[in-house]
């Protein structure tokens, strides 16, 4: 009887399936679909570096995107941007409505720029709590700087952020020291809000205030001069100068009621006309000179570290809000509870709880 042949061996092979002569239609489409939007980011990220501002506003408009496709590609901007950033000096600039904050960095921003510096302006205007809509008219009051070639300005609306800064405020800082611009200064809505958010994102705090307008004692009591690392009032010209010494006076008596600042800086009290322009070389040199003695001191890193770690904290705490409200359920609970409290069957906190249980 003869042996049987063997046919198993590790080195054979078994037939597979054959390969297709091309791709199916939608496998291709899908493929070239992803390449072409890789090559759309690649040429946003590169628009960015070379500073063309319509690169630049088109990335922060994606940046404040709410929908979740943009989400992804935001971030990975914002990665990209990352490397290339420039030493920049972020200011924060607030005061109440009428305090002449947009003529003031009008001025301001122009000085910057002549001394060779790259502008962006961040202002923030305050959107209605009835419509939600914004007028976002920050470009019209400011003409000249709007028309300069190394200014950038970027109104947003406020929405429901805290202290009226747009929530993406933060990214959008890091887009345009990518596309160059070491002077940000970030305008805040400036009603009577905290102003935690725009002090946790920049470096140096400028409050505007005005003489004779009956809130130097308002500032005192919100707490705020206890952040600003400068108080200016502003419009002291005309028969008002007078009345703006007496308020600098006033707000320095006020200074020496505060301790000193952890970084060791002491805040400074000065006058301002922006109409006039007078002034404001003072307050350029007094912020070079913040500058300088922070980096000396390491106080000025040390302070971007830590609001590093605040901005991690709040995009966690701002994520799983989002999370929570775009859950079906939670949206179907809140209906159910916003039924029963207008039927007086339950009371405000009832409802809160009985939706947040959803969560536990």
């Amino acid at each position: 009887m003869s042996a049987k042949k063997k046919t198993d061996s590790a080195l054979s092979e078994t037939p597979g399936i054959e390969r297709p002569e091309s791709l199916s239609q939608a496998a291709a489409q899908s493929i070239k679909k992803h390449r072409l939007k890789k090559q759309s980011q690649q040429a946003l990220l590169q628009g960015i570096l070379a500073g063309q501002t319509a690169a630049l506003s088109k990335g922060i408009t994606l940046i404040e995107s709410k929908a979740k496709k943009h989400q992804q590609q935001a971030q990975e901007l914002i990665t990209a941007c990352l490397p290339h950033t420039v030493d920049s000096i972020r200011i924060g600039i607030t005061g109440v409505p009428g305090v002449g904050k947009s003529t003031f960095i009008e001025q301001f921003g122009q000085l910057y720029l002549s001394k060779g510096h790259k502008v962006a302006v961040l202002a923030v205007d305050p959107s209605s709590s009835i419509s939600h809509g914004s007028i976002l008219g920050d470009k019209t009051r400011m003409e000249s700087l709007v028309k300069a070639e190394n200014a950038f300005i970027r109104p947003s609306a406020s929405g429901d952020s805290l202290g009226g800064v747009a929530r993406k405020t933060r990214e959008a800082i890091v887009l345009c020291e990518a596309a160059g611009y070491d002077v940000i200064l970030i305008e805040t809505v400036g009603v009577g809000q905290s102003e935690t958010a725009v002090h946790s994102m920049t470096d140096f705090f400028l409050l505007l205030k005005l003489a004779g307008a009956g809130d130097e004692l308002q500032g005192i009591k919100r707490g705020i001069i206890e952040m600003a690392d400068a108080i200016v009032i502003n419009k002291a010209d005309g028969a008002n100068e007078k009345a703006a010494r007496l308020a600098k006076t006033e707000f320095n008596r006020a200074l020496h009621l505060y301790p000193q600042k952890a970084n060791g800086w002491s805040p400074k009290t000065m006058t301002c006309s922006a109409l006039e322009n007078k002034g404001i070389d003072q307050i350029y040199e007094l912020i070079a000179d913040y500058k300088k003695q922070t980096k000396e001191s390491a106080a000025f890193g040390q302070k971007r570290n830590e609001q590093e770690h605040y901005w991690f904290k709040e995009t966690i705490s701002n994520t799983v809000l989002d999370n929570f409200y775009n859950k079906p359920e939670v949206l179907q609970a809140i209906a159910t509870q916003e039924a029963l409290l207008n039927q007086k069957k339950t009371t405000p906190f009832e409802a809160a709880y009985a939706v947040l249980r959803l969560t536990v």
